[in-house]
């Protein structure tokens, strides 16, 4: 029961954006059953910034005027909160305790105590992993320490900001990228989340440029119609890479059109994003683009001697799937051209490829 409970509160810490407080705040009922086919939301408190008349920070928060949306496994896990606890909190100090059976006293379980849990249940789903004999599965040690139950909310700004299309559940649910979460997820406001999001985003255009900027230097080429705007970019990485401490730097960043440039390994190239060109855009223009909608045809794109490599070794792959004789005729024939296609976007590339040594004007 202490390893289910922890797991809910990963997936509720992980998959929600709520603060740690915020999770250990919830109750039974928070995440009523919508009247129609639509996404559940989560209703429930928050305590960062909350302060009474006197100007006192008010410990017992405040109801959220925007609920949080929770996709499936969050409803899930909520649910079997709410057959552990059905009244009261959801994460009850009594309840959760072992051995159970003791009465509810209202306050919940302490951050020390599912600190503990946390630490507790990596070391029994790894023994678990190696007694099934999946070792894959082992939790691997964290080399910057004992997770915690904070570092949650900035793995997902992490993963919603570098790595578009979605490798969690909420890049999908919330949109791709920085400003697709504006119409959603917390709308009405700009703090919490959407400040971590700003810094990993703003991180993540660094870090792109950062790389961007040394293999330019050491010779590189680029190619695409955005090439050049792409050096241009790269030439500013350095005043600013590993600068980016605060929201207002990240925003600086961020609100800088010369410096929109975003790395979409899914489709093997760089955005060089300037929304008058975009196409991934049909009707509403946005500050940032969306990746997983990447046209082959825009303005914006621009590929590197690595996305170029990229795509000849995702050809070989397809092509060798397309060579086995468990492979359906019609499927090794899609297989094939797609492998072909691939290859002819690095021929091009190879025929267009400048350097930063060319004259750029």
């Amino acid at each position: 029961m202490r390893h289910l409970s922890v797991a809910c509160f990963i997936v509720l810490a992980y998959l929600t954006g709520l603060r740690p407080g915020e999770v250990m705040g919830l109750e039974s009922g928070c995440c009523p059953e919508p009247p129609s086919p639509s996404r559940h939301l989560i209703y429930g408190r928050v305590f960062k910034g909350v302060h009474d008349q006197d100007g006192n920070h008010y410990s017992a928060g405040q109801v959220r005027e925007v609920p949080w949306v929770a996709i499936p496994p969050v409803v899930a896990a909520i649910r079997v909160l709410e057959r552990l606890t059905p009244q009261g909190l959801l994460f009850d100090s009594a309840v959760h305790a072992i051995p159970r059976g003791r009465i509810s006293t209202g306050q919940v379980v302490g951050f020390e105590a599912m600190h503990n849990r946390i630490e507790g249940f990596i070391e029994w789903a790894s023994d678990l992993a190696l007694g099934l004999d999946r070792p894959h599965e082992v939790i691997p040690d964290d080399p910057f320490g004992a997770l915690g139950v904070a570092r949650f909310r900035r793995s997902l700004a992490w993963h919603i900001a570098r790595r578009p299309g979605g490798l969690v559940a909420l890049a999908i649910q919330y949109g791709h990228m920085r400003t697709s979460m504006s119409a959603g997820y917390a709308a009405r406001g700009r703090g919490g989340i959407h400040e971590l999001l700003d810094i990993e985003a703003a991180g993540a255009t660094a870090s792109t440029l950062a790389t961007l900027h040394d293999d330019l230097a050491a010779g590189t080429g680029i190619s695409g119609p955005a090439a050049r705007r792409a050096i241009h970019a790269a030439a500013q990485a350095p005043t600013f890479v590993g600068s980016i401490r605060t929201h207002r730097q990240a925003r600086d960043i961020l609100a800088n059109p010369a410096l929109t440039v975003y790395d979409n390994p899914h489709s093997l190239l760089m955005c060089v994003y300037n929304r008058d060109r975009a196409l991934c855009h049909r009707r509403d223009v946005t500050d940032a683009p969306s990746l997983d909608r990447c046209q082959p045809s825009c303005a914006n794109i621009a590929r590197t001697d690595r996305h170029a490599d990229e795509l000849l070794q995702r050809a070989q792959t397809l092509e060798k799937q397309a060579a086995s004789e468990a492979v359906p005729g019609p499927l090794a024939d899609r297989l094939t051209r797609r492998a072909g296609h691939l290859r002819s976007l690095a021929d091009r590339h190879n025929h267009d490829r400048i350097n930063s040594q060319e004259p750029t004007a």
